[in-house]
């Protein structure tokens, strides 16, 4: 029920001008936005699909970023990585000619200073690092130089050479998410790609009668393995084959002591997160020691890194050993040749892993951008056609206002 009064007509003139501004003032900002939905109570099923598809835009855009910067480390590792085969296959080529027995001490001599040269360019390789300075081959330490070299003197020549070449990265590995829980592995440890033979550690101390004290975690090659309380030898060797690390163990059949060998070419990490039983085995030090120098005393380590094999070389070509070259250096060079391929194999599957990842994300991207402007963005030419009708209508309204609300000041001064 509506009261009748003298100020009826004024407040509804009012009131439905003040109604049609506001819609007015709405669609010149719909106009000026490009946005159809201003508030949430424009409408609400619409504007819970529009937030939901620009979250999701966000981070395929996102993943299609990390595609890209991963397609860029994977092609900048695998310049380096091909690089670094050239180099062996030089080496392998002295290998052949240095065994046939044909060349006399001399000129092995002569080929170990190409040796030696080639030998500076490979660990120049695997310390490159990327154009933001990180380190390519040192795993997620990448602000550490990836390899140490130490030299030393080596009979048969008259100045310092590399003696050793030791390992200052880690065997992290980064999870970079490409998709919705979906991940690529970015694998830059350089103890992996860098190495020649599988490696074995053969323990020196009789474990026959040991038996956990206490429950513990050990990492053998980055994966934690749990042991219980009142777990033997046997226990332990059967939880390490059943884990996912690339590593089997054994009890060696003589000696009674673990041992452990990769199944590919690598070097073998390991050490006690909690408790001491690798310690108690005689494995490795105490826990201040890390990893992968931290082997106990007596441990016997055999395979080595594609440095350690053209350090081999070098050495035998300055003695003169013709047997050693054509024997065990010729075939640690062919395992350490057969590695760097399949590194380089499987860096270049990452890469092209990648890059589908960067164009599905891509392709993606604008179909959930379609879908975005089809719940949020404005109807151009509808809300320009509503504007000039709400405007009109305005103008109409004050136009009737003015005329049924003439009176003014100068009526009353005839």
């Amino acid at each position: 029920m509506r009261r009748i009064s003298s100020q009826m007509h004024n407040m509804d003139t009012q009131s439905n001008l003040r109604l049609q501004e506001f819609r007015l003032n709405k669609a010149n900002n719909q106009i000026g936005s490009q946005q159809r939905i201003q508030q949430l109570r424009d409408d609400p099923i619409a504007a819970g699909h529009l937030v939901r598809y620009q979250s999701y835009l966000s981070r395929v855009n996102q993943f299609e970023k990390n595609a890209l910067t991963l397609s860029d480390q994977f092609s900048l590792r695998e310049g380096y990585m091909d690089d670094s085969l050239q180099i062996m296959q030089r080496v392998r080529e002295l290998a052949v000619t240095g065994a046939n027995g044909i060349y006399g001490k001399d000129d092995l001599k002569n080929m170990a200073t190409e040796v030696d040269e080639l030998l500076k360019a490979l660990v120049q390789n695997a310390n490159a690092v990327s154009a933001d300075g990180n380190s390519i081959f040192a795993g997620t330490n990448t602000k550490a130089t990836a390899f140490e070299i130490e030299m030393g003197n080596v009979e048969g020549s008259g100045v310092p050479l590399i003696q050793n070449v030791k390992y200052n990265g880690n065997i992290t590995v980064n999870q970079v998410e490409v998709d919705e829980n979906k991940y690529l592995i970015n694998d830059n440890a350089g103890n992996r790609t860098f190495w020649a033979e599988n490696q074995q550690i053969f323990g020196a101390r009789d474990a026959s009668a040991w038996q956990a004290s206490s429950d513990g975690v050990i990492s053998v090659d980055g994966v934690e393995i749990k042991i219980s309380q009142g777990d033997n030898i046997y226990s332990l060797v059967s939880k390490i084959n059943d884990s996912s690390a690339a590593v089997k163990a054994s009890v060696d059949p003589i000696r009674k002591s673990l041992n452990l060998a990769t199944t590919d070419a690598r070097q073998l990490w390991i050490q006690d997160v909690n408790g001491n039983v690798l310690n108690e085995l005689g494995m490795v030090k105490d826990a201040s020691q890390k990893p992968p120098y931290n082997l106990g005393t007596g441990v016997r380590v055999a395979g080595g890194s594609l440095f350690d094999t053209v350090i081999a070389f070098r050495n035998a070509l300055l003695s003169g050993d013709q047997e050693s070259i054509g024997g065990r250096v010729l075939g640690s060079l062919d395992m350490g040749i057969n590695n760097l391929v399949t590194r380089l194999a499987k860096s270049g599957s990452e890469y092209e892993r990648a890059q589908l990842n960067a164009t599905r994300s891509s392709k993606l991207a604008l179909d959930v951008t379609q879908m975005v402007s089809r719940e949020g963005d404005l109807d151009f030419t509808q809300a320009v056609t509503d504007m000039k009708m709400l405007d009109y209508a305005n103008q109409a309204t004050l136009s009737q206002a003015g005329k049924m609300y003439n009176s003014t000041l100068l009526n009353y001064m005839r």
